[in-house]
């Protein structure tokens, strides 16, 4: 028997995990796959390892197994169980932030590429969150996440650029998350996909971490597996081989944007977690190869900007709107497919 990792790694989410990898020998008899990690792993219950199970964090050759699965010669399993989380000092930091709205009680920022939202495993500082505290005092916090998230009420993706907005107060919280619950929020976003998308249209469907690869979200038959997600889709302007799309999310889901479009054929151009950032549409020319790989360089994440966000002010009860435009490294890229459509 043979363990080759043991180490914890940040997901998608920011959930910290714990890994194990265990080769069963050439003279393993057939075991309980969690007798077989309840043997090896120290401190470990078999309720926790049966949850994990549950979860999809048992995994036999890759595939995700129940706890009832028997261990075989020549097997390799995984484990995935969450790791304890490091206590996070919050250390305010003069990080510029780009304010495009704020009173007493809401700011609105346009958060620009590279940033991370939030601290946590890998992101101790340098963060959104790091930020604010610097700029603002007295942030509230809901207090019901692992990692401190004053003034958070949603989140954008490390590389994903535009609007967010932030909470002052305990009671512009409260609202706020609540408009997020009843789906009350306009969220509005700009993405360039692989494919010339023929019309408008609306993908629905479960969203949950992948079963292949944990480090992804996937679409799953509703009832499944994953959370009910919407995503409705607008086209802006076709340029052959890529297509300029609004999205308007009804929904939250990690990722929603980015795997939903995969999910009907069109990945977001650029995006490395769901296959955007190779040449997925287009001639076999050097020349366009060469043309693309040049995108790629000026635009090195995936295609994707919150535009646009509406909601009902926690204070005023009026409806606010505001508005971001697309950021250079997004317009240089969408100038050099135009004029290549010309």
């Amino acid at each position: 028997m043979s363990e080759a990792t043991e180490e914890p790694e940040l997901n998608e989410e920011g959930d910290l995990f714990e890994h194990h990898r265990f080769e069963a020998d050439s003279g393993q008899a057939p075991l309980r796959v969690d007798k077989f990690l309840i043997d090896r792993i120290p401190n470990t219950s078999r309720n926790k390892l049966q949850m994990a199970a549950k979860s999809g964090y048992i995994r036999v050759n890759e595939v995700a197994v129940k706890q009832n699965y028997k261990v075989k010669p020549g097997d390799t399993v995984t484990l995935e169980l969450p790791h304890p989380v490091r206590e996070i000092e919050l250390i305010p930091e003069d990080i510029p932030i780009d304010i495009v709205y704020e009173d007493d009680e809401v700011c609105v920022v346009n958060k620009p590429s590279d940033l991370v939202v939030h601290p946590g495993y890998g992101n101790y500082h340098g963060t959104l969150v790091n930020a604010l505290i610097y700029h603002f005092d007295n942030l509230p916090d809901k207090k019901d996440f692992d990692t401190p998230r004053p003034g958070l009420v949603h989140r954008l993706d490390k590389k994903t650029t535009g609007l967010m907005v932030i909470a002052k107060t305990e009671t512009a919280l409260t609202k706020l998350a609540e408009q997020f619950y009843e789906r009350t929020v306009e969220r509005r976003y700009n993405a360039l996909v692989w494919g010339d998308i023929a019309e408008d249209g609306t993908v629905t469907g479960h969203i949950g971490r992948s079963l292949k690869n944990r480090k992804r979200m996937d679409v799953f038959p509703e009832g499944d597996h994953g959370k009910h997600a919407v995503t409705h889709y607008k086209v802006i302007k076709r340029f052959g081989y890529v297509t300029l799309v609004e999205c308007k999310l009804e929904t939250g889901r990690t990722h929603q944007i980015r795997v939903h479009m995969k999910h009907i054929g069109s990945p977001l151009f650029g995006d490395p977690e769901y296959g955007g950032n190779k040449i997925l549409k287009g001639p076999s020319f050097s020349k366009y190869k060469q043309f693309v790989e040049n995108c790629f360089d000026l635009l090195p994440r995936q295609a994707l900007h919150a535009r646009t966000l509406g909601f009902t002010h926690p204070g005023t009860g009026k409806f606010m709107q505001f508005e971001s435009e697309l950021p250079e490294d997004f317009t240089s890229v969408l100038d050099k497919w135009e004029r290549r459509a010309e």
